[in-house]
């Protein structure tokens, strides 16, 4: 963004002159209508202001904590309301409280097209997409009583694994709630996982029934059924034929629909079910397995009660939640992130709509030109995301803002920065929502209120970025799977930049010192060191795991479970936690500097030339390279200023523009006050971007570090090799 005095001085003067005009006349009784509701939410003025409200304490009053919320200093908070303390409760619940308002949202697909790119690649687009047709509570939870009750005359048991490896749609959550009220353990499976990762998954969990879509059936599945031999039943999630032909004959194959109208019959009801024992908080809901960024994925054991918990703490930090709330559901419902969004809401009597990162959009890669993406049509008020979407979101209008001409360039960023430094003092602009922002927050529906980011670090760019043209906050957060999501979330009222938040009510965290790397709970101005979560929430450990992976899951005096995230931290004089290494990400080089790899990562991600990037660096080696997917727009930018032409891929493969691609980065290391040895020296560009389907990268848009490295080898080799 440019600087002020960078900008036309008449538009300047003409721009402050309106934005005095408005504030004399605004200002006041906003001020006054508003006061009421800025202090209940604790918004005290200005940013300096909220700086100074404590968002945790240290209870023991130590630096190293632990430290808890404020409004939970005595004790955690466990439930959501007395007694609801399974999963099949809380849907329960919802549907006695809200039997016929909206519950799971489906656009129905009218038709399909296969389209061309210039390229002759075939994409298949959507052609058109009709209305969402909904689900009341009532009919969601007879739908999942009735699955339920046909996988038991299936033979499936209580406490006895299933899976579903399926895309995030209805007819998941209806599968989980199934199996959850009956007690069946839910082995989750990301659908974007390879065929041994798939393989390992159920053979390790000895599952014998899986609920499925019909294309991940086809296109996944299929392939593998030999190397499966414990299984059994595969259940259709679509509208699919009834006779399947090349397929092994042990195994029986049927359509959802059928499954729930044998569970229908009157004779097979739960209570007249010989083999229904419902579930006990303490009992496994879930088995979520990781996706796979270190290495092997892990089973994670979720319990009921860990769910409830984590649930509770993330409803904590959403003002005002009620039924007249929407929310997309569009990551993998694999993901703890989305699964715990989704029961958030459900417990609340919200309106869940899917869909999916391809059809979000109206400039959706699967939604025809012209078309409206699901968010438009949906118009949520509640949404959660990866910071790689949000990323993209920040350079795609960015861009745009670019191709202005230089009058509507220069009254934007007036816009941008005057609302910027509004939100500081804690005030509001709705000329400038309206005026300047109003097309920007239509990308994602008009309406949204809340925006949850988590999964990775959020660019301080992004946020800001976020906060200023969606006209929403953006509640940073911070947890793992083997924490069910939970850890910190920021107050929304919060736009401080690069922090994570204070603990939620359901947990309390604690630094641990790391002398290795440096860290250490007695450091100044913060207490650092490595973060460790305990609470309700903490999961009960790995699926069949030795007692080596099970080393970071420990059982303090008071019987309460901590995990160790072995990611690094330093706790603000307000109570707020911020991520600033990660122990597997720290490479020594060999004349003893240490490279935070993700911290390279995070501050090279804000050069516009970078879509995404990884660093890489070797004990063995003197200094640091890179493998980075650019930004189509930014380097055919660059290529046209020094009259370079080409394809893609020939630019991607071109060493002058490698050699300016370099140049650039380093001046935004440089600018983030990187060191010198942190920066890349080389730099091997990508034509095709990394999407889970390649396998370089997990749902959530995680780096695996490992398949980079093999898929990149030769150009490592070259790199460090001189060649």
């Amino acid at each position: 963004m440019k600087r002020k005095e960078d900008l036309n001085p008449m538009l300047l003067l003409l721009f402050h002159l309106v934005v005095f005009i408005y504030t004399s006349i605004t200002f006041l009784p906003s001020y006054l209508l508003s006061w009421g509701s800025r202090a209940h939410q604790g918004c005290y003025g200005s940013e300096e202001d909220r700086a100074k409200i404590m968002k945790s304490r240290s209870i023991l009053g130590c630096p190293e904590g632990p430290y808890r919320a404020v409004c939970a200093s005595k004790s955690l908070v466990a439930v959501l309301r007395p007694g609801v303390d399974t999963l099949d409760k809380i849907f329960a619940y919802a549907a006695t409280q809200f039997p016929h308002r909206d519950c799971l949202g489906t656009r129905e697909v009218i038709s399909e097209e296969d389209e061309r790119q210039s390229n002759g690649k075939v994409f298949k687009k959507v052609k058109i997409l009709g209305e969402y047709r909904w689900l009341s509570y009532q009919e969601a939870i007879k739908a999942a009583t009735q699955l339920g009750g046909g996988l038991a005359q299936l033979g499936q048991r209580p406490k006895t694994n299933i899976a579903i490896f399926c895309e995030t749609r209805a007819e998941w959550l209806i599968a989980a709630q199934a199996c959850f009220a009956y007690n069946f353990p839910l082995v989750t499976l990301y659908s974007t996982l390879g065929g041994p990762a798939i393989a390992h998954g159920l053979n390790e969990t000895q599952v014998s029934h899986i609920i499925t879509s019909k294309e991940l059936l086809e296109t996944r599945l299929k392939a593998i059924l030999p190397e499966v031999p414990r299984l059994q039943h595969i259940i259709v999630v679509d509208n699919t034929p009834t006779t399947w032909p090349g397929y092994p004959a042990n195994i029986s194959i049927h359509n959802m629909a059928a499954v729930q109208r044998l569970g229908a019959m009157p004779e097979n009801s739960k209570t007249l079910c010989p083999h229904f024992y419902p579930p006990l908080p303490s009992d496994i809901a879930v088995i979520m397995y990781t996706s796979g960024s270190t290495g092997v994925p892990k089973g994670v054991m979720i319990s009921h009660s860990n769910v409830i918990a984590s649930i509770t703490g993330i409803a904590e930090r959403i003002p005002n939640l009620s039924e007249d709330d929407t929310y997309i559901g569009y990551l993998p419902l694999a993901h703890v992130l989305e699964l715990c969004a989704e029961h958030v809401c459900i417990a609340h009597g919200c309106r869940i709509g899917y869909s999916s990162p391809q059809t979000l959009a109206d400039q959706s890669t699967k939604i025809k030109k012209g078309s409206k993406g699901d968010a438009s049509i949906l118009q949520p008020t509640l949404m959660a995301a990866v910071p790689e979407i949000m990323d993209r979101i920040y350079k795609n209008v960015m861009g745009k803002v670019e191709e202005m001409n230089s009058i509507q360039r220069t009254l934007f960023i007036l816009a941008y920065n005057y609302k910027l430094d509004q939100l500081a003092k804690g005030r509001s602009t709705p000329l400038c929502d309206r005026l300047v922002f109003r097309k920007v927050r239509a990308l994602l529906g008009g309406r949204t209120r809340v925006l949850l980011s988590g999964g990775a670090p959020l660019s301080a760019a992004t946020q800001r970025f976020m906060n200023v043209c969606l006209c929403c906050p953006v509640g940073q957060g911070y947890g793992l799977t083997e924490t069910c999501g939970a850890g910190t979330i920021c107050e929304l009222w919060d736009y401080s930049t690069g922090r994570v938040g204070g603990p939620l009510v359901c947990c309390e965290i604690k630094l641990k010192d790391w002398t290795e790397g440096g860290y250490r709970s007695t450091d100044k101005p913060h207490p650092r060191g490595e973060i460790l979560i305990g609470g309700p929430n903490v999961t009960m450990g790995y699926y069949k795991s030795n007692a080596k992976q099970q080393e970071d899951f420990f059982v303090d005096e008071n019987g309460q479970r901590w995990f160790c995230t072995g990611d690094i931290g330093e706790v603000h004089g307000d109570g707020c936690l911020k991520i600033i290494d990660r122990k597997k990400d720290l490479v020594k080089l060999p004349a003893g500097e240490y490279v935070s790899l993700g911290k390279v990562e995070a501050a090279l991600k804000n050069c516009p030339l970078v879509d995404n990037i990884c660093v890489y660096a070797s004990s063995d080696e003197t200094y640091v390279i890179g493998f980075m997917v650019p930004n189509q727009r930014q380097l055919l930018a660059l290529a046209g200023q020094y009259g370079i032409r080409g394809s893609r891929e020939e630019l991607c493969n071109s060493r002058a523009i490698e050699e300016l691609v370099l140049k650039a980065i380093t001046e935004a290391a440089l600018t983030a006050q990187l060191e010198r040895f942190e920066i890349p020296r080389k730099i091997r560009l990508s034509s095709d971007p990394w999407t889970p389907e390649t396998g370089l990268v997990t749902d959530a848009f995680k780096l695996k570090r490992k398949e980079l490295k093999t898929h990149y080898k030769e150009d490592i080799e070259r790199m460090y090799g001189g060649k």
